[in-house]
């Protein structure tokens, strides 16, 4: 995933900001889904104000910010390190980021599966044409230079899935570019494509989804009620310097719509486990925990138990096969909580179990979690957190039980019984 800033900003101030991450909110979304975030800040001073080249026109891909962003991407492909699959590889930005996003999307259409454009203008206008569209630009205008750029790497577009996102509230960059950017994608991305329904988003957005003639999601419009100039990180992030934790977590949209659309793997080749349980109990100083998963498609070759407190553990041999049991002793007393997942003979991790907070020795405990139920779709579950995608079926976080597919036809109530867990139903 390589993220861009916008103008005035900056990766280490604005889109990974700390070890918290309060800046753009990529950290969760990248342990998530197993993601390597790459924020690099744009180098000399273009614009004068700390800007991506945009808007230059020569678009080749060895000049300017082009050869320095893809030579980066290739050295963390090349390393053995990161283990990263060539058919994952994504961009997205803010503003000069998100029109950067777009230049690499149209030049390296090979290299990136999808682009997630965040109030970028698109290619082909300058530098003093961000508010107003100019007169006779259209997505077609925008689309011949889409392929102007990418050049003998143009069948590429055939597989590549696009997300554009504005704000009804900005008037710096033009509202309009975010259609036209999508229609241009739309356009180079070739054949015939069908409007979906208009869904809401959580933290007030509409989202419009445009199909191909195969049925495959290829392009996603995001309009966010309110929203300024800014990136819209959801809560988590941080709410300054063009960044707003009021609205949309377009981090958790985004990797999910990449995620469960790409057309350069084949859905569900790789896998992963299920935890059907997980649990920890206290006797004195020592806290055992217990957990259970299955695997239609292998066996279970090893569970990781972390527990967070005054004695963390992170355990990552605590056992195999369908379940386990394993006591950890000399635990000093507080409040802990934790998290289990299992790892397939084939490599893959469930998403993590989690187990709620309790009280070990002396002292306050934690106080009891009151239940609370939410009636969405499947599609905004996920985009909640309060369930993940696998396989092309929505689970409940923390109890893994499938809701049924993973789309916006869907709706189920969810009960969050602890932190950080959810089963299919009301409250006791």
């Amino acid at each position: 995933m390589l993220v861009l800033h916008g103008c005035v900003q900056t990766a280490g101030g604005d889109v990974i900001n700390g070890s918290g991450d309060a800046g753009f909110n990529w950290k969760a979304m990248a342990d998530r889904y197993g993601a390597v975030i790459l924020a690099p800040n744009a180098t000399g001073n273009v614009y004068g104000t700390h800007c991506w080249d945009w808007a230059a026109t020569n678009r080749s891909r060895g000049y300017g910010h082009n050869a320095v962003l893809l030579d980066l991407v290739n050295r963390f492909l090349s390393n053995p390190q990161y283990a990263i699959d060539p058919k994952q590889v994504y961009v997205a930005g803010l503003s000069s980021g998100g029109a950067k996003a777009m230049v690499l999307a149209c030049t390296a259409p090979e290299i990136f599966a999808g682009v997630g454009i965040g109030a970028g203008p698109a290619p082909g206008v300058g530098s003093g044409q961000i508010s107003l569209v100019p007169s006779g630009f259209t997505a077609t205008t925008a689309a011949n230079n889409c392929r102007a750029m990418a050049g003998n790497a143009a069948a590429s577009f055939s597989s590549q899935i696009a997300s554009v996102i504005w704000g009804t509230g900005d008037y710096t960059v033009a509202q309009a570019y975010g259609p036209l950017d999508a229609a241009a994608l739309r356009q180079v991305y070739g054949g015939t494509f069908t409007r979906g329904a208009t869904a809401s988003v959580p933290g007030s957005g509409s989202n419009v989804p445009y199909l191909d003639a195969n049925g495959k999601l290829r392009t996603s419009e995001i309009a966010v009620s309110g929203l300024g100039h800014a990136w819209p990180a959801g809560s988590g992030g941080q709410n300054a310097n063009f960044v707003n934790s009021t609205r949309v977590n377009y981090p958790a949209f985004l990797m999910d719509f990449w995620f469960t659309n790409n057309l350069r793997i084949t859905q569900g080749q790789a896998p992963a486990p299920v935890m059907s349980a997980c649990s920890a109990s206290v006797s004195g100083a020592t806290v055992t925990v217990s957990g259970a998963a299955s695997f239609d498609n292998g066996t279970i070759a090893s569970y990781r138990v972390r527990l967070d407190g005054p004695s963390p553990v992170d355990d990552a041999a605590a056992g195999t096969g369908g379940g386990f049991s394993k006591a950890y002793a000399g635990r000093a007393d507080g409040t802990y909580s934790g998290s289990v997942t299992a790892t397939g003979s084939n490599g893959q991790v469930s998403a993590p179990c989690s187990i709620a907070p309790f009280q070990v020795g002396s002292g306050t405990p934690p106080p009891p979690f009151t239940c609370t139920t939410s009636t969405a779709t499947n599609y905004a579950h996920v985009l909640a957190g309060r369930a993940y995608v696998s396989a092309g079926f929505a689970l409940a976080k923390g109890s893994n039980q499938n809701m049924g597919l993973y789309n916006i036809f869907i709706t189920r109530t969810l009960a969050q019984t602890a932190e950080g867990y959810y089963v299919v139903g009301s409250c006791p």
